[in-house]
């Protein structure tokens, strides 16, 4: 399960719009960017496939919803 996890804008324009994002998962921090078209450049640290495999579908779903869903 994702906990903490947090989200800033960082770039919006008609061309391209992206997104800082930052959770723990299974005691690890990770880190990375969000880009309007869905996918995701992973921070500094090294994510395993299996491990990405789990995750973007999550970070997808939270970013779908704080980000595009109107509240």
């Amino acid at each position: 399960m994702i906990h903490h996890f947090q989200w800033k804008e960082i770039q919006k324009n008609v061309v391209r719009s992206e997104w800082a994002f930052s959770f723990y998962y299974g005691g690890s921090y990770y880190t990375g960017i969000y880009h309007k078209d869905g996918s995701i450049d992973w921070g500094t640290m090294d994510v395993d496939v299996k491990t990405k495999e789990k995750l973007e579908p999550l970070v997808h779903d939270l970013m779908l919803y704080h980000v595009y869903e109107k509240h």
